[in-house]
């Protein structure tokens, strides 16, 4: 995928996606265009499982799953939430210490 054709496809997730709330920065961006999931339905599951303000997004590679995943660290209950970005099952719960 071209650069150009990777910018189109992040420019629409972000207005569809950053736009709502805390946490705009979404680390890993370059892999909007494989996810089937989109930030804010990700972002709308973690929140459903533990309730609280998401203070670092992340989309990442790795094993479980479909392999991509969306990661959450929510300040509240001080957990990390991760979401399949492809199909929108919670991968993980973690309880992590949260500055």
């Amino acid at each position: 995928m071209s650069h150009e054709n990777r910018m189109v496809g992040l420019k629409e997730h972000s207005a569809r996606d950053f736009g709502n709330g805390t946490a705009s920065a979404l680390t890993g961006e370059w892999y909007l265009s494989e996810t089937k999931v989109p930030l804010a339905q990700a972002r709308h599951i973690a929140l459903k499982t533990y309730p609280g303000k998401i203070v670092s997004q992340e989309l990442e590679k790795e094993s479980g799953g479909s392999g991509l995943r969306y990661s959450f660290v929510i300040r509240h209950e001080k957990v990390e939430v991760a979401v399949d970005a492809k199909t929108g099952e919670v991968l993980e719960r973690t309880l992590r210490k949260v500055i």
